[in-house]
């Protein structure tokens, strides 16, 4: 299966980790790559620069279905199925809350 021309789905429905020419933090889910051009293609397409996760995805029928808005969802799907869990709420507050606490007492027992 080749990619329909005007898709690029793949390039905006999955967040990418690593840098992007343009995009050094890498890529959100959802958001379009700096690198589409104006008729939805990948600039980097072919090039070194391009990143590993964008060349390991190949369109197949499961994924591309009938058209974008079937990528779109199913891609949107795949990110939200494998995304990391979010942090619990007050974590970070909780583990600072304790290393605060003990800094005091170390200090007191250093002298």
């Amino acid at each position: 299966m080749d990619c329909r021309p005007a898709c690029a789905a793949c390039c905006i429905a999955p967040s990418i980790s690593t840098p992007i020419p343009g995009m050094p933090q890498g890529k959100p889910a959802g958001v379009p790559c700096v690198q589409l051009d104006e008729a939805l293609r990948c600039r980097l397409f072919g090039h070194a620069d391009r990143p590993a996760v964008c060349g390991s995805l190949r369109p197949v029928a499961e994924m591309c279905g009938d058209g974008r808005t079937h990528a779109l969802h199913w891609l949107s799907q795949l990110e939200a199925a494998t995304a990391p869990p979010p942090p619990e709420c007050g974590a970070a507050t909780a583990y600072h809350g304790a290393a605060r606490a003990t800094v005091p007492a170390r200090l007191g027992q250093a002298g």
